[in-house]
């Protein structure tokens, strides 16, 4: 008989991250394909984008947006998808380098 195999629950963690300040001096968003543009004057300020940006590379300062934060932004376009059809403040374009 094989023995058990472990659950999910059972497995150690893979990666802890203890020191932030080496994440923040990586910037991560050299190779995007696709690039955010926000267009200040169509925002509502909902921020649904900051929400769901898996890479917090979107910039709200007193509690409105800054626009996106290209040194992390990897272009995804989710923050494009969520803007509301009808405010369409964040268009995806293609990175020029």
């Amino acid at each position: 008989m094989k023995p058990r195999k472990k659950t999910w629950q059972e497995l150690p963690c893979g990666a802890i991250i203890e020191d932030l300040s080496a994440v923040l001096e990586n910037k991560t968003g050299a190779w995007r394909s696709m690039r955010p543009v926000w267009k200040a004057d169509r925002c509502i300020n909902c921020l649904t984008c900051w929400i769901y940006c898996p890479d917090s590379a979107i910039m709200v300062e007193d509690g409105k947006m800054k626009g996106p934060d290209y040194n992390y932004c990897k272009g995804c376009g989710i923050c494009a998808n969520v803007c509301p059809p009808k405010v369409h403040a964040i268009e995806m374009v293609k990175e020029q380098k």
